[in-house]
């Protein structure tokens, strides 16, 4: 599908950084623009950013991890612009980088219940009314290559890159049949501010240590490679790159391709090894499920 003119996107964390990006590359292509984020200053930056390039726009303060919050945006997408065509599942937070010991149930719930469970709650709540009308449309959700891959002291934000691109890959086939599109956004270091998501932490995640206790692993070094990160306008231009060529997985730094090669030809190894040990010689299975 690349007939984006007169649609309608709704994206999560859309007042800067990627989700701005994007919605700019897409009001480019002619589509109306809802956004959802959490910051409500940044919010009109963007909706006058928007409007002053003649982008359709609605813009709407939620919490990704509240579902009463995507059923508002929703009802209030679908009272403006009429019906929903695409959702960009890329409200998301770094989380608290550090060894294991210094990432408390706190962090992993706030990093959980954004990165993971808003994009559960985008879907089931946007993906039955693209199903109504019938028209088709697109699920973009947005990981990273820690998705791809393990990234030492972000175990929590690891963990739940690694799942979005698990439920991309499964709604990729499921959602197939009823022409949606779904493709799983993996950039590596981009200049964005989320080295900064504690500034919009919730209250529900306290989180009383000071920072010179925590984190010492892994923050000072992710923020050096996010500030030296690729320019973020280039990611939403390559998300409609990508869209226009169908891809499932897109990708923003080819300089990490030989990573995941090397990955992959791990587990290729690994599955040698097991093909060859005596005590699986007698199992018969089948694959159950396939891309194509």
């Amino acid at each position: 599908m690349t007939d984006y003119n007169g649609k309608t996107a709704v994206i999560s964390g859309g007042a800067e950084g990627i989700g701005l990006s994007i919605a700019v590359a897409l009001g480019e292509q002619g589509m109306n623009i809802v956004l959802g984020d959490i910051d409500p200053a940044q919010l009109a930056l963007a909706e006058e950013t928007l409007s002053k390039q003649g982008v359709p726009v609605l813009v709407l303060e939620m919490d990704v991890t509240k579902p009463q919050d995507w059923q508002r945006v929703t009802e209030q997408a679908i009272e403006r612009f009429g019906k929903i065509h695409m959702l960009v599942n890329n409200a998301g937070v770094s989380g608290a980088p550090g060894p294991i010991e210094h990432t408390k149930h706190d962090d992993w719930r706030w990093v959980i219940d954004t990165n993971l469970m808003g994009v559960v709650y985008g879907a089931e709540s946007v993906v039955p009314l693209i199903k109504q009308h019938g028209e088709g449309g697109w699920l973009i959700n947005v990981a990273s290559m820690a998705g791809m891959m393990g990234v030492p002291y972000a175990n929590a934000y690891t963990a739940t890159k690694v799942a979005v691109v698990g439920m991309s890959e499964s709604w990729y086939a499921e959602l197939k049949k009823h022409n949606i599109h779904v493709s799983v956004l993996c950039p590596a270091f981009v200049q964005t501010r989320i080295h900064l998501s504690h500034r919009n932490r919730q209250t529900q995640y306290k989180d009383d240590a000071p920072r010179s206790e925590r984190s010492s692993g892994g923050k000072n070094q992710a923020q050096e490679l996010v500030e030296n990160g690729i320019p973020v306008e280039i990611v939403g231009k390559r998300v409609v790159e990508a869209l226009n060529a169908n891809e499932l997985y897109i990708f923003t730094h080819p300089s990490h391709r030989e990573i995941t090669k090397q990955r992959a030809e791990a587990i290729d190894a690994a599955f040698a090894r097991a093909a060859d040990s005596p005590l699986l010689q007698d199992i018969d299975d089948q694959p159950i499920f396939s891309f194509e």
